[in-house]
């Protein structure tokens, strides 16, 4: 087990590149085991997450290494049918993204309940109901769910009751190897779906509507060769985007997209960072004092949940009070605690945070509890006077892709060592 020590208060100027996003390489890889072919991916981030599911996939039968520049290139005719063991499973929730793709294969896939971050609830049924409205048949027994579609899926109207990113991502893989026309109604708006629709649109099913609330998908009748390029990892860039404002450099973020930042580009230059593009992607720098905004977590186009840790430390250093209102996972205030042992003034009322600006943080041995609350307090630790350790940083690197290396060329003094 690993953890950072980082020395606040550095000059941090200069460029990073964006990883591709891992949430849209995930669902990817799962969505190849619908073919037969060839697949050769572009920009994949080389994170624990993503290797966590190419081992899944190695139990399945496709052998890859770990990604080399970004790049993959795999065949799956020799996909074989496997149980998704807990081992793997409790690692990664998003192992929960090879049901759809087996059962298509198969007609049949046991898989065990999954595990990921423990930042609330976010059961499974809603990609359940998806497969059982295109004819599957599911039992769950002894921590294991037995699914089964010995005659194939058949396309049908899947109403989601909540814009799931996940249960959309499964909805469409299974759509798109059944028999026939389906409807996906309150989908995800994501731009990891729009980038798994282009994927299965280049392996050979026909998506439309993709990045709205309805998405209408037509099951493919053969399976593509396909090559495809990941898109960017949004989150990242606007975690480094917040970085130049907190230490107030200025930061050129390779790949950054605005049109990927959806409602959180608003907040950002609200609370007083400057944001163009370049030629490469983004610039960000502080433009002035740093000011107080109020924002409520919700789906895409919305303020991102994944944002809101990383925005809670930069209201940590804005002048005034900000109120954080959770409203998509009723645990992600773990790293409230953490922020207070750095000197933060804030104070927690159920799934609201009330942050009061501070002047300065200090550094302190810290606990890193979930993947986004890692990189708060890497944030905090960049600009705390003195020394601050992050403990746990494994959570880190589930999605952020050589995080120290990255920081380290723009002027910030980090350093990983062993426990």
């Amino acid at each position: 087990m690993d953890k950072l020590i980082i020395r606040g208060g550095q000059p941090f100027a200069g460029s990073m590149q964006v990883a591709g996003a891992k949430n849209a390489a995930l669902p990817i890889l799962a969505a190849a085991m619908l073919g037969d072919g060839q697949v050769r991916l572009s920009n994949v981030p080389d994170v624990t997450d993503v290797r966590s599911m190419l081992g899944l996939l190695a139990l399945c039968g496709i052998e890859t290494p770990a990604p080399v520049h970004g790049r993959l290139a795999f065949s799956t005719d020799r996909l074989r049918p496997a149980d998704a063991p807990y081992d793997i499973m409790r690692r990664m929730r998003a192992s929960f993204l090879v049901l759809a793709p087996l059962l298509v294969r198969f007609g049949r896939a046991r898989i065990s309940r999954p595990g990921g971050c423990a930042i609330g609830t976010r059961p499974v049924d809603l990609h359940l109901k998806a497969l059982e409205t295109l004819g599957a048949e599911v039992d769950f027994a002894g921590g294991v769910y037995d699914v089964r579609a010995p005659d194939g899926l058949r396309g049908a109207r899947i109403v989601l009751p909540i814009a799931s990113v996940g249960a959309t991502h499964t909805a469409m893989m299974a759509a798109a190897g059944a028999r026939g026309a389906t409807e996906i109604v309150n989908a995800a708006r994501e731009p990891e779906v729009a980038d798994l629709a282009a994927f299965l649109t280049a392996m050979g099913a026909r998506v439309e509507g993709a990045g709205t609330y309805k998405v209408q998908i037509e099951g493919a009748e053969s399976w593509n060769d396909v090559s495809h390029t990941i898109v960017p990892d949004r989150i990242e860039a606007a975690s480094y985007l917040i970085a130049a404002a907190m230490t107030g450099g200025e930061l050129e973020i390779i790949g950054g997209r605005l049109e990927h930042l959806g409602a959180a580009c608003d907040i950002l230059e609200q609370a007083g960072i400057v944001i163009y593009p370049s030629d490469r992607g983004l610039i960000a720098r502080r433009g002035g004092a740093l000011r107080s905004v109020d924002v409520t977590t919700e789906p895409f186009p919305g303020f991102p949940t994944d944002l809101q840790a990383q925005f809670m430390a930069l209201m940590c250093l804005a002048e005034g009070v900000s109120t954080i209102r959770e409203r998509v996972f009723e645990q992600r205030f773990m790293h409230v605690p953490e922020l207070q042992r750095m000197g933060a003034q804030i104070r927690q009322d159920g799934a609201t945070a009330i942050v009061t600006g501070v002047g300065e943080l200090h550094g302190a041995e810290v606990m890193a509890t979930d993947l986004r609350a890692s990189m708060s307090l890497v944030l905090a630790g960049l600009v705390a006077r003195g020394e601050t350790i992050v403990h746990r940083v494994y959570h880190l690197d589930r999605g952020f892709e050589d995080i120290e290396g990255k920081l380290r060329r723009c002027g910030a003094v980090i350093e990983r060592v062993a426990e």
